[in-house]
């Protein structure tokens, strides 16, 4: 169960930690023995970054059922040991050497201000000539942990790719959408004060003086604080009372496809859709707290430094409580980061993602940033952004051991969104099935290269349960219920992944997944894209089996 109160979270569980010991050593040894050799998973010796174009936002993973986990230790079956093999590193809460200063909130002036208050900040390099110019974004913030504020500058440097003139730009500003959250200070184009422009609930509208002209660029200048709002029980953005979320917290530029690309929230699904961009955060914090983030920390002097490439957008989950453990694929670090209480579980999930990541990068692409970062959470289920993935307390706190259960299969999830909608992007609201359809069949990979033995359970657990109805392209705003909609895009999404997979043949299957990962690598997909690189891998006829699942012929 959810914790409810401080004391419930961190009241240790001395028989839970044995239990699990016990299990973790025994998952080292062995997955499970399996009547046909199964592919071991090979350790990355070099970190490959890929250079094209990726995508990311936080996408809800539907909740799972109760019955049916494990609540027992599995029995193991002696079986080779993977070279992806980590090593747990238990931390205390670490130390940052900032001292917090507190930010007044700037107000806007005559002129811009000559630089970012702050470090130094650096120059995100640009994208080589064979690509399209990415967006770039250099923030620096300043968190105030107690008082639930975040002060911060931001610079966007915008190339117009878009092939015509703009006359405005519009930016997606979601911290608007909680009541007396978001406080825009200032607004700055070229280094000169903007200040004809508006901003309704999630949309900032920028009408330029100038129309920018395609193949030209733009420097933006916003500050803003955030008066981090409460968060709800099922909410992800906002906080409790030892942990701060900060999702899709900074303005930043939407797609411009025959026009922006910002589409109306819904009550499930994810509406937002990314460009690529580089994004530099230089953060001042409190002492004592604790930061997991989506790429690695670089100490600057009171400051630290994050850097990531090519990705949708960056994301921070701040707590003065935090126990971290770690571990690597590679040059790929993993951190688990847990409460009190819930260690067991946090090294049961950071074990599995080490397979995961291990067995996508196989079988998919390499891992496409340098970093993962899995935060336990109050949530309802999962959310996944680029490098750093949350999961619901509930998950940890049913966990007992093993791979048959919600912590492993919604965890294994989200971490496959860091290729489908991470590196390869989409249109979630219109178009949903393109990342939560792949990244829910990369549930079944997973559990076939790990746990062989595990199929039936799976298949069962997380699809058949739900006696899945619907079609598998059904937009966020067709899907009627929330349980509807992933029985349709999710679900049976799983099962026409499964008969295509059978009208390949596994060897064209898998060639397609690696060429639909590198081919569209940082780009946002659309479903002419995926059905064209099927065919480009098969001369099969797959007419049928888009018909029994698809609302429309592809």
């Amino acid at each position: 169960m959810r914790p409810s109160t401080a004391a419930a979270k961190h009241t240790s569980n001395k028989y839970l930690l044995l239990v699990t010991y016990y299990s973790l050593f025994l998952a080292l040894l062995a997955s499970c023995a399996s009547p046909t050799p199964t592919p071991t998973p090979s350790v990355f010796s070099t970190f490959i970054l890929v250079t094209q174009d990726p995508n990311a936002s936080p996408t809800l993973t539907p909740f799972q059922p109760s019955g049916g986990i494990d609540t027992q230790l599995p029995t193991f079956t002696l079986s080779p040991i993977p070279s992806a093999t980590p090593t747990m590193t238990t931390t205390a809460t670490p130390t940052a050497t900032a001292t917090m200063t507190a930010t007044a909130s700037p107000t806007p002036t005559a002129k811009p201000p000559t630089a970012i208050v702050g470090p130094a900040a650096t120059t995100v390099p640009p994208p080589t000539a064979s690509q399209p110019s990415r967006t770039n974004y250099i923030l620096t913030a300043t968190l105030d942990f107690d008082a639930h504020t975040l002060d911060a500058d931001e610079t966007i440097r915008y190339y117009n790719t878009t092939g015509i003139a703009l006359s405005d730009i519009v930016l997606s500003v979601q911290p608007n959408r909680y009541s007396g959250a978001f406080s825009l200070l200032a607004v700055f184009q070229d280094n000169v004060v903007l200040t004809n422009y508006s901003l309704n609930d999630q949309r900032l509208t920028l009408n330029l003086p100038q129309p920018l002209q395609p193949g030209s660029a733009t420097t933006l200048g916003i500050k803003f604080k955030i008066n981090i709002p409460a968060k709800s029980n099922e909410g992800l953005f906002g906080y409790d009372y030892n942990q701060i979320n900060l999702v899709d917290w900074y303005p930043f530029v939407v797609p411009y496809v025959n026009g922006w690309v910002l589409h109306d929230p819904m009550s499930f699904g994810e509406h937002l859709v990314y460009d690529s961009s580089d994004i530099e955060l230089n953060l001042k914090t409190g002492a004592d707290v604790i930061v997991a983030a989506s790429a690695p920390a670089e100490p600057n002097g009171e400051w630290t430094r994050y850097r990531l490439y090519g990705a949708r957008t960056f994301t921070l989950s701040a707590s003065d409580e935090f126990l971290m453990s770690e571990s690597a694929v590679g040059s790929v670090n993993i951190r688990s980061y847990y409460f009190n209480g819930y260690q067991a579980a946090g090294e049961g999930i950071l074990y599995a993602a080490v397979q995961a990541v291990s067995i996508y990068s196989i079988k998919f692409a390499p891992y496409p940033y340098e970093t993962l970062a899995i935060v336990q959470t109050d949530i309802h289920d999962g959310m996944e952004t680029d490098g750093l993935v949350f999961i619901a307390s509930d998950f940890y706190g049913q966990y007992g051991g093993g791979a048959k259960n919600n912590l492993v299969s919604i965890g294994v999830h989200e971490i496959a969104h860091q290729w489908w909608f991470g590196l390869v992007g989409n249109d979630q609201a219109m178009e949903p099935w393109l990342d939560e359809m792949m990244s829910t069949y990369s549930e079944r990979i997973f559990y076939e290269f790990n746990y062989p033995r595990y199929g039936d359970w799976w298949w069962q657990f997380r699809v058949n349960y739900f006696s899945p109805t619907g079609y598998v392209d059904t937009p966020i705003y067709s899907g009627g219920t929330f349980r509807a909609y992933t029985n349709a895009v999710y679900l049976r999404g799983a099962h026409f992944m499964e008969d295509l997979r059978v009208r390949m043949g596994d060897d064209d299957f898998y060639a397609f997944l690696k060429d639909y990962a590198a081919l569209h690598a940082r780009k946002r997909v659309t479903t002419a894209d995926f059905f064209n690189t099927v065919r480009a891998h098969t001369q099969a006829d797959i007419s049928d089996v888009i018909m029994d699942y698809f609302s429309g012929a592809y």
